[in-house]
């Protein structure tokens, strides 16, 4: 038993931030499941233009798919190829999602970024994506944008697990909790069964310093340098105090009462970004119960050689009202920061799904697989 071994004694389930075609048929996956407890995988449009946009690995799919469908748009031809290996890792997490009876074991697949701010279309794509994939242990990932929160209840209400993401502000996180509530009480009300719904908001992190250490050191007081590399778990430590509090709540206790799951906080972004702090800061310093860390595969290296597994999640939660009230004092903007880090991820992503689309396209149906 490992230190990633560890982190699921401590009640945090360990998934990967990474899917590969070459990685899922070496059996890389399977192997992260077998001896390091992994549990759940995500994906995202940068992770999988890393993937499609370079090398041959997709070739022979992509040439198959274009011979049973002459003239497809690039889009089509994309998903043909994510959906087959969200199947895959779908697949390899089964005993998992089987062992845990539907608790966890979830692979994650995204709705197109191009739609974030279009709440119908994101339900039509969630229905999509979930029809294509077909299997329970799929969850589709909507931004917690302003359009992504009627859209997460509807999906939930339609029976779709949801992996929200793109979360940095303590208020965006609250309102797709309650989203998450509204859709659960849709299915109470018309007589459908909750007790197999599952859903993750996923709190970004190391992004949020990123930012506000720009900030700090623009302003170079020993005070403001006192807070430096301590605002993001700040503020996730404080996330996670709002949902002990809201699980004691009237309204969560009736929908708890009908088999319903928590909706998990997700730790995304883990990777350390400032060489400055350990590789394994965002680990170490966010371990509870019922919680997700998904780890990039260095970030999961690391923490297996020398990460520290012990429940911090819930120490010193003064020390982080303290530095949130300090980010305040000093104007860092904190509401600002994650307000623009919000929407500057939804251009990332759009931007990474142009790169990969580019990509594909250039893969011409006569060419491929050649």
């Amino acid at each position: 038993m490992g230190k990633l071994n560890d982190l699921g004694s401590l009640g945090q389930a360990v998934w990967l931030d990474f899917v590969d075609r070459k990685f899922l048929e070496a059996g890389g996956l399977k192997k992260l499941v077998d001896e390091d407890g992994l549990t759940g995988v995500t994906s995202n449009p940068s992770i999988f233009e890393k993937a499609m946009g370079q090398g041959t690995a997709y070739d022979e799919t992509l040439a198959a798919f274009d011979k049973a469908h002459p003239g497809a748009a690039t889009i089509d031809r994309y998903e043909a190829l994510a959906v087959e290996d969200i199947k895959a890792a779908a697949e390899t997490l089964r005993p998992v999602y089987d062992r845990l009876d539907g608790k966890d074991g979830y692979v994650s697949l995204e709705v197109s970024p191009y739609i974030s701010d279009d709440t119908d279309a994101t339900i039509a794509e969630a229905q999509k994506l979930w029809a294509m994939v077909d299997k329970p242990n799929l969850m589709i990932k909507i931004p917690g944008t302003p359009a992504g929160v009627p859209a997460i209840a509807a999906t939930i209400a339609n029976g779709i697990n949801v992996n929200v993401t793109l979360l940095f502000s303590q208020e965006a996180y609250q309102a797709v909790a309650l989203a998450y509530c509204d859709g659960l009480e849709k299915r109470v009300a018309e007589g459908q069964p909750i007790d197999k719904i599952a859903s993750v908001a996923s709190f970004f992190v190391s992004r949020i310093d990123s930012a506000v250490d720009k900030k700090i050191d623009a302003l170079g007081t020993d005070e403001a340098k006192a807070i430096r590399g301590k605002v993001a778990i700040a503020n996730a430590k404080m996330a996670y105090q709002w949902y002990l509090e809201f699980l004691k709540s009237d309204r969560w206790q009736a929908l708890a009462a009908k088999g319903a799951q928590p909706q998990r906080l997700l730790w995304a972004s883990t990777g350390t970004k400032d060489k400055a702090y350990p590789d394994t800061l965002y680990v170490d310093t966010l371990i509870g119960r019922d919680t997700v860390n998904t780890m990039p595969p260095a970030t999961m290296d690391a923490f297996r050689d020398h990460g520290t597994a012990a429940e911090t999640l819930t120490q010193d939660i003064d020390g982080a009202r303290h530095v949130l009230a300090e980010a305040e004092r000093l104007g860092l903007n904190l509401a600002g920061v994650t307000e623009t880090l919000a929407s500057e991820g939804v251009a990332s992503f759009v931007k990474s799904f142009d790169d990969l689309i580019g990509s594909i396209a250039a893969k011409q149906p006569a060419q491929a697989g050649a």
